[in-house]
């Protein structure tokens, strides 16, 4: 009842359709079942007048009420399921404008946590799941309930004890659906949709990954996790269906074998009354009345099924979507000044045993930079995402200007933030539209003055349609360094204070890295710059090093005063220094 209240609660005002639905299902169910007692009625009456039909007798009136009545039932039924079906649609719509209405206010870090493809399978599929639910199998829940009920009271009518025969396959059938659709059931359902929701992750992950997979001649080995996943559900579905091989044979055969318990029953009551008519007369009405039962039982499976799977979308679509969002500010407080102040921050990731950042303080002077370097995984850029508030802070507070970042509204912050991270972010657009992301107001003058400073002039005038010219498949494809170029100009473009940079020539070719350079101190020029480094040469000038080491500050100072230090920074430097000097000559090739 809770999954039903939920649901209708997305359909609006529509929801009054579901009961009528089940109203007019019910009506059509009755309508459907008055054919068999008028045919019982007909056969009744040729047995009374030795098989001679008179035209003023009742028996052309009973052919002409079952023919009226089964259409009946047919129209009824499409009634029903014309309000269950506007009603479902309704539902799935809404469903998914409020899913995406949650996901749109999520903290960015949401982002990188669920993948584009798990949230696409657990909203739009999800709300199909639901859809097909409410629209075919709801509408069959009174009938369900009450036909049964119904043909129960018409067998013990017309001749109880065939009745206590036909009840026979009944209990055992349903003893036998009730053990097939218990706990098992449930558990199978959920790990079923889990299965499902990687399988489709994989997929994309792995359509998107085609190009390096083509470039590095992977496919066997990147085509493994995408394999192993369809091999799991492969392995479990199969498993899960033969366990229920011999119960589902038995319940076939029981719910189908009334006649088998019928018949020796009736030729006992021949026996003892002598009444051949009367018993066979009821006999023939319990064999058209008796596979009520079986479609009735079968119906109830189908709907727990269909329910169970409702229930676990709307289940996963609360977990998706059950993630604290960032809080509207009541009162808004402005930010006049673009210092960073970090005060005892402390940040866990949701689910997580341990702080990703453990108590970090540290200051961003107005126009200084500051590196953050350490090992992978260490929390640098935790730290750098919790100053555009991908995350809210679990302890101490993020300071601009002296203004926590969780009292100024998350558009002006977003407004004073650039952000370039290592995997770029371009549209399916054009070039010009893709850099006028950072200001939408700005004019082809500014668009133009970001180009030349993001050093991205040569990629523009290679392009045949220039700025207009679209990325994908409708358009040109841009390599990783040309992307983070364009990336940059968008953020040139912004003009914010403040800029985070979390690595941006991390994918960059040598000739890339060097124009990347140079569009980067166009962007940091003035400005108050966090940045994250793995190639240590970049951050000799940094005004402040920060050395992470899981999730707390192990040294800092600047290039000169940490190498003074001989600690880690210093055994970082000379390890990249190392590097750096690596050659592959002739002798190393021949040798490998």
């Amino acid at each position: 009842m809770g999954t039903l209240k939920k649901l209708q609660q997305y359909a609006g005002k529509r929801k009054i359709l579901f009961p009528m639905s089940m109203i007019l299902s019910a009506i059509s169910a009755l309508a459907g079942m008055l054919p068999f007692i008028l045919i019982w009625l007909i056969v009744r009456e040729l047995f009374d007048t030795g098989g001679i039909i008179s035209p003023s007798g009742n028996i052309i009136t009973y052919a002409w009420w079952a023919a009226g009545s089964a259409i009946a039932s047919v129209i009824l039924y499409f009634a029903a399921l014309m309000c269950s079906h506007l009603a479902a649609f309704k539902v799935e719509s809404n469903l998914r404008l409020e899913a995406m209405r949650k996901i749109v206010r999520m903290p960015l870090g949401f982002f990188d946590t669920n993948t584009s493809g798990r949230i696409r399978k657990i909203i739009d599929d999800n709300a199909g799941i639901t859809h097909s639910f409410l629209a075919h199998q709801l509408p069959d829940l009174a009938a369900t309930i009450l036909i049964p009920l119904v043909a129960f009271v018409l067998i013990f009518v017309f001749d109880w004890q065939l009745g206590l025969a036909c009840m026979i396959p009944v209990v055992i059938s349903l003893f036998l659906m009730m053990s097939m659709m218990g706990g098992k059931s449930q558990q199978f359902m959920q790990t079923y949709m889990t299965s499902l929701e990687e399988m489709n992750t994989e997929a994309v992950e792995y359509v998107r990954g085609i190009p390096v997979v083509k470039v590095f001649q992977q496919t066997i080995f990147s085509f493994k996790n995408f394999h192993k996943c369809i091999m799991n559900y492969n392995q479990m579905v199969i498993k899960y269906t033969m366990s229920w091989e011999k119960p589902m044979s038995a319940y076939t055969v029981i719910i189908n074998s009334f006649v088998f318990f019928l018949a020796p029953v009736v030729i006992l009551l021949i026996g003892n009354t002598g009444n051949y008519a009367g018993v066979l007369l009821n006999f023939f009405l319990f064999v058209l009345v008796t596979p009520v039962f079986s479609q009735s039982i079968m119906r109830s499976m189908y709907l727990q099924q269909a329910f169970g799977q409702a229930s676990e979308a709307i289940g996963r679509l609360d977990k998706l979507t059950n993630v604290e969002i960032l809080p509207s500010i009541k009162n808004p407080q402005s930010m006049e000044k673009f210092d960073i102040c970090f005060e005892n921050v402390s940040f866990a990731y949701p689910e997580a045993n341990q702080n990703a950042v453990d108590g970090v303080s540290f200051t961003i002077s107005q126009g200084n930079t500051v590196a953050l370097v350490g090992a992978s995984g260490g929390g640098k850029t935790t730290i750098a995402r919790l100053v555009p508030r991908f995350w809210d802070v679990a302890g101490g507070a993020v300071l601009i200007g002296g203004t926590n970042v969780k009292n100024v509204d998350p558009k002006d912050l977003m407004r004073h933030v650039s952000f370039v991270f290592q995997n770029t972010k371009l549209f399916k657009t054009t070039l010009l539209e893709n850099i006028k992301y950072g200001n939408p107001d700005a004019t082809i003058e500014e668009v133009e003055r970001a180009v030349d400073m993001a050093q991205c002039r040569e990629i523009i005038d290679k392009q045949p349609l220039g700025l207009n010219t679209k990325i994908g498949t409708e358009g040109t494809y841009l390599s990783g360094g040309e992307q983070q170029r364009i990336v940059l100009a968008r953020a040139i473009l912004k003009n914010a204070p403040i800029v985070v940079l979390d690595e941006a020539t991390a994918f960059a070719d040598p000739e890339n890295e060097h124009l990347i350079h140079q569009a980067l101190k166009e962007l940091t020029k003035g400005k108050t710059v966090l940045m994250i480094a793995h190639r240590l040469t970049s951050i000799t000038d940094a005004d402040n090093i920060l050395v992470i080491n899981k999730g707390k500050i192990a040294e800092q100072g600047t290039h000169k005063q940490l190498i003074e230090k001989q600690g880690i920074y210093n055994h970082m430097w000379n390890e990249y220094q190392q590097s750096a000097r690596w050659t592959i000559g002739k002798e190393a090739t021949h040798h490998a």
